[in-house]
């Protein structure tokens, strides 16, 4: 990961290549009385987050509530609730991981399963999970839609049980994990009064607050890495961006991308090179940018419709 400082009006720093996402920072005139960014970075939910503030205590924060969102919705570590609930089928789980589970339920029926967390059996059966990419038959495909549909969680709301209705089923969080994470941690930062902060988790970026006095910005990723196609500003909202130029493999020529239709068992075929939403909770940013991702320009936009405050940015 580059640095890459150029002293103009503003500061292009921090390019996350591949996420689609370059944080711009103002710049100002070097004094005794300039304010300060505190930047640091971590690794976090298998991705590169970076966190910005004059607060030089957020970073830490934000790193800790990431971490901790990890430990319970992580499909990859054994401890976790979502690897122990795909496991067995059954579980109690924690009122946090049974209400990113309901909302997902709920996008879910919204988008028509163009979002569904029950795509976990397709992603191993394309070799996404473990990059051991391989392009299934149609019967394997078919045979694995018997295990797809958030209709087949059963969710018991007296004691946070979650009930999978079909032995095999698995639940993958990663187009919503990130969206809930980012939300928890502004919570937690307001808690301790800190009220300006850009988070910055693989794409999925927070704006809390201003950039003294002005938004936050953002650029979104051409389709060259140094081409940043619009920018957008963030002031208290999240903009999350769903493509899939960097998670694909190619054989025979063609190009098979990690964002797979649930409803068909394929990788989605809307024809974007990406779609970015801004809302003003990241969880909702997060699930919608991967449910127009698969719905396409016209579905898409009318499921953005049904919300409010709701910005798309489709690059086609």
């Amino acid at each position: 990961m580059a640095y890459s400082p150029k002293v103009r009006n503003i500061l292009l720093a921090a390019l996350l290549f591949g996420w689609g996402v370059t944080l711009i920072y103002q710049a100002f005139k070097t004094s005794t009385s300039a304010p300060k960014l505190y930047r640091d970075n971590r690794i976090l939910m298998g991705t590169f987050w970076e966190v910005s503030s004059p607060d030089p205590k957020a970073s830490q924060i934000v790193f800790q509530e990431g971490a901790r969102i990890e430990e319970l919705l992580s499909k990859y570590k054994t401890t976790s609730e979502i690897f122990q609930l795909n496991r067995l089928g059954k579980l109690k789980v924690s009122p946090e991981t049974f209400f990113i589970i309901k909302k997902s339920k709920e996008f879910s029926a919204l988008s028509n399963g163009a979002f569904d967390i029950t795509v976990g059996p397709l992603i191993d059966l394309w070799g996404f999970t473990r990059q051991n990419y391989r392009i299934p038959t149609p019967e394997e495909i078919q045979a694995t839609l018997k295990l797809i549909g958030s209709e087949k969680i059963i969710l018991q709301e007296n004691d946070n049980v979650v009930v999978f209705k079909v032995p095999g089923m698995k639940i993958d969080l990663g187009a919503i994990a990130k969206g809930f994470a980012l939300d928890c941690a502004i919570k937690k930062l307001k808690a301790k009064n800190i009220t300006r902060c850009l988070i910055n988790a693989g794409g999925q970026v927070y704006g809390l607050g201003d950039n003294f006095g002005q938004n936050w910005k953002i650029g979104i990723k051409g389709r060259t890495n140094s081409e940043i196609s619009s920018v957008l500003e963030l002031r208290d909202n999240s903009a999350s961006t769903s493509a899939d130029y960097e998670q694909f493999f190619v054989k025979d020529g063609k190009s098979y991308g990690h964002i797979l239709d649930p409803r068909t068992g394929y990788p989605s075929e809307a024809g974007f090179f990406s779609v970015t939403v801004v809302s003003n909770n990241a969880l909702t940013a997060d699930a919608l940018s991967t449910a127009i991702f698969v719905l396409g320009k016209t579905q898409g936009l009318d499921l953005a419709a049904k919300f409010k405050d709701l910005t798309v940015k489709i690059i086609p």
